[in-house]
């Protein structure tokens, strides 16, 4: 008598997966028996965590290098997402910011950011859908930003674009849950993933007990996908943020942001 054969295993997209929160989810996945297929633009690193999960957890896992702030980078993901086998899950993490207000930036700076944070969400999150709809189950997770709640930084491009991301994926969630998928934002506070150091700001002033954990987010972020929430905000100190930023009045908070981006703007000078 033949026995059953072994549950097929889940796959997951994973971007921006060479550092910080796109590392810490690969790892928690590949732990937990997920095959994975790692995308961003360091191929250097990005292999090297393929071929370490690998050894350490056994399972497939495969690379993409591609930016996504282009058509290319993006439309070898697509591909992946719709032709090859199914995926469960994707990870939109691939994100950028610029340590330039908006009117000392300039034109290019300024479409790559939308690019990346914006469009390629988009466009993967419409490319990994209708998989998942035709098969009933699936899973998209957008990692946005505590940015993106009240009002914005004055001078900042970053916080519109992670604004997009929440009110996109809170919109798409709600359409396809229906159909047995789910579409989450993930809006962590200050997460220690080297983006800030790679854009060249300073965070020093910032107290340490702001700072939130790569691997912590990664986790309050799948139990909140688990529990079918569209917008999920890791960790109490910045439930009760966004809380306030939701509902105490514009004009405190813009007087606020203004403050302390002029606090940080003399820091830099």
């Amino acid at each position: 008598m033949t026995g059953a054969s072994p549950p097929a295993r889940r796959c997951a997209v994973v971007t921006g997966a060479s550092l910080g929160i796109g590392e810490a989810f690969a790892r928690r996945l590949a732990a937990d028996g997920w095959d994975l297929v790692l995308v961003a633009r360091d191929f250097a690193r990005l292999d090297a965590l393929a071929t370490e999960l690998t050894g350490r957890h056994g399972g497939e896992v495969r690379t993409i290098p591609a930016d996504l702030s282009t058509d290319d980078g993006c439309a070898v993901v697509e591909r992946r997402l719709t032709d090859g086998p199914p995926v469960h899950l994707l990870v939109n993490n691939a994100g950028i910011s610029l340590n330039t207000p908006f009117v000392r930036s300039t034109v290019p700076d300024e479409s790559r950011l939308v690019r990346l944070n914006v469009l390629a969400v988009l466009r993967l999150t419409h490319a990994a859908l209708g998989p998942m709809i035709e098969r009933g189950e699936g899973a998209v997770i957008n990692v946005s930003s505590v940015a993106s709640f009240g009002v914005p930084m004055p001078g900042s491009t970053y916080s519109a674009s992670k604004a997009w991301v929440t009110n996109f994926s809170e919109s798409i969630g709600q359409s396809v849950a229906p159909l047995g998928v789910r579409v989450m934002a993930l809006c962590p506070g200050y997460t220690r993933t080297g983006n800030h150091e790679r854009a060249g700001i300073d965070m020093s002033r910032l107290p340490a007990w702001a700072w939130l954990r790569a691997d912590e987010v990664v986790d309050e972020g799948l139990l909140d996908l688990r529990k079918g929430k569209l917008v999920s905000v890791p960790d109490w100190k910045y439930k009760v943020a966004v809380a306030g930023l939701r509902h105490a009045p514009k004009r405190l908070l813009r007087r606020f942001t203004r403050d302390t981006r002029g606090r940080v703007d003399r820091a830099r000078d």
